[in-house]
């Protein structure tokens, strides 16, 4: 919303009271009114966000606190003033602490008051906004730059972040699971620690599909590595959590030894845990139904719900069609099917999403990037939950569910 667009919405049963409210200020403040808090969720619905909220307490059907209540969890930006003509402490209280009020006030109440309260409150809404334009900024440089890094240092490790982030996604749509974004950004910062690892060790625990014990054991870090790095970034400890328990397996063993087990391993770590398992055995030669059923062997290691969305996906999905396409030919969204190697190292391993940045670097490279290259290309009808019409989504969901019940 514009700095010069700041509305304020007045709630109240009381249409005299909604017009004396507009009398007073309507020449200084964009207002609208709202006459009980039915309409007023409405009018948020409809005209909203609204920088400032400013509610009676006492209404028929739904009171203020329950009105804030709600208007806290679709607009939590919006500064919230309470309104009531009840010297009432417990509904004052009640109303804090709920429903995150700004300011309380009696009625009647001055108009200088009201006043004085409307200016902090939009002053209130100006910081807020501000703090959060300036995180989401900050946050997406450091992210940007955390997966730049990780193409610098381990190409092979961005490669599979970019293949499991499809299957993660695919199976949270179909789960339904909210904020696909924390799981975005989980998934593509899953392998950061393997940044301080070997390349080599990455490359050969996908192509034999494990290491040796000390091997293991070393390359078993990483996800923790990632984890202690990304938890000194502000609103990150949820990501950090889900990668620091990627590799946790649902019964509790598996690394870290003193880790979750069950429903408290957060949601994203057990998505991630199922798409890295099948990663894995598919770069070491597996095909799907071979993989599949490797899976299906290892008892408690899977959230049990997670995986059979999984497999149920994967059982419908097409496979991509393969072929060479001339360097200068490639398109944001093929998947390579060959490491790209550029003045002897790799710049961007098998199963990495082609994008504008790796373009770019083969057009600067010259005669020294390869004359074509082999990919894979998702067909058209991609069976992808997020990409199909929400009603056929909800469908399939609901199908689950039947079945499931």
């Amino acid at each position: 919303m514009p700095p010069g667009r700041r509305k304020i919405l007045f709630v109240d049963d009381d249409p005299e009271t909604l017009a004396a409210y507009g009398r007073v200020l309507r020449k200084k403040y964009d207002l609208d009114m709202a006459q009980g808090a039915i309409r007023g969720l409405e009018a948020v619905a409809e005209n909203g966000p609204y920088a400032v909220v400013v509610s009676d307490l006492r209404m028929p059907g739904m009171d203020g606190v329950e009105f804030f209540s709600r208007l806290r969890k679709a607009c939590p930006d919006t500064v919230r003033v309470m309104l009531t003509g009840y010297a009432d402490i417990r509904s004052a209280m009640d109303a804090v602490n709920t429903g995150h009020v700004f300011r309380f006030l009696a009625k009647p109440c001055a108009e200088e008051e009201l006043d004085a309260a409307l200016v902090a409150a939009l002053e209130q809404y100006g910081l807020v906004t501000a703090e959060r334009t300036f995180l989401k900024g900050t946050l997406r440089g450091t992210i940007k730059v955390l997966t730049d890094l990780l193409i610098l240092l381990n190409a092979r490790a961005h490669g599979r972040s970019a293949r499991v982030k499809r299957i993660v996604l695919d199976v949270a749509g179909y789960l339904g699971i909210p904020e696909p974004w924390r799981l975005e950004l989980a998934v593509m910062l899953s392998q950061i620690g393997c940044a301080v690892l070997p390349e080599r060790m990455l490359a050969d625990m996908l192509r034999q599909g494990g290491l040796d014990e000390r091997r293991q054991r070393l390359f078993d870090q990483h996800p923790r590595i990632a984890g202690d790095l990304l938890a000194n970034i502000p609103r990150l400890a949820e990501v950090a959590a889900i990668i620091r328990f990627q590799e946790k397996r649902y019964d509790g063993s598996g690394p870290p030894p003193d880790g979750p087990s069950g429903q408290d391993i957060p949601m994203g770590a057990r998505l991630l845990k199922v798409a890295l398992d099948y990663d894995t055995l598919i770069s070491s030669g597996r095909d799907k139904a071979h993989a599949l059923a490797a899976m299906r062997e290892r008892s408690g290691w899977y959230d049990p719900r997670v995986f059979e969305a999984f497999a149920t996906l994967a059982g419908s999905r097409e496979g991509f069609s393969r072929g060479e396409v001339a360097t200068g030919e490639l398109t944001p969204g093929m998947v390579l099917a060959q490491d790209v190697v550029l003045a002897g190292e790799v710049a961007a391993s098998a199963g990495a999403t082609v994008d504008h940045v790796l373009i770019e670097r083969l057009r600067q490279a010259g005669d020294q990037a390869p004359d074509s290259l082999a990919v894979s290309v998702a067909p058209e009808a991609d069976c992808t939950l997020l990409r199909l019409e929400p009603e056929l989504a909800d469908m399939l969901r609901r199908e689950r569910r039947d079945t499931d019940g």
